[in-house]
């Protein structure tokens, strides 16, 4: 049975590390929005606007920044991910391979931010997902042949 065929998505089996992909990209999705909707509502960094020396000024904006390519774009990815790798369909795969270069990418920025300032709870918090992306990217490219 191919894996694309109609119907099938159901019946076949998928490789368990695909289900534990969907699960953590459905956590993180998860995370994720909670995460930037109580920074935001809770106004927990203020607004760029609030401050008068540039290098805060900065900082905000640069937090505001991950807050909206995160809300737009990561978890889309992530949805679209938990969605495609489920069905075990290659726009899925695509998803998640570039969900994994944006935890791998945006958690470097962090992680070298966070050396020369403090520990952030976005850094504690989503570190674990930039690692498991490591590892996801390399065996979902091994296993693409599945999803095509």
């Amino acid at each position: 049975m191919i894996m694309n065929e109609p119907f099938s998505v159901f019946s076949a089996k998928r490789p368990k590390a695909v289900a534990f992909l969907v699960i953590i990209n459905g956590i993180a999705l998860v995370l994720t929005l909670v995460f930037w909707l109580l920074v935001l509502l809770k106004r927990l960094v203020p607004p760029p606007s609030e401050f008068t020396v540039l290098s805060e000024k900065a900082n905000a904006a640069t937090t505001y920044g991950f807050a909206i390519g995160d809300l737009v774009w990561s978890t889309l990815l992530l949805f679209l991910s938990c969605v495609g790798l489920w069905r075990m369909r290659f726009w899925g795969w695509t998803a998640a391979q570039m969900t994994n270069a944006l935890w791998i990418y945006s958690m470097t920025v962090v992680l070298i931010r966070d050396f020369y300032t403090t520990l952030s709870p976005g850094g504690v918090l989503f570190t674990p997902f930039a690692l498991i992306a490591v590892w996801a990217t390399y065996y979902l490219w091994k296993q693409r042949q599945l999803f095509w």
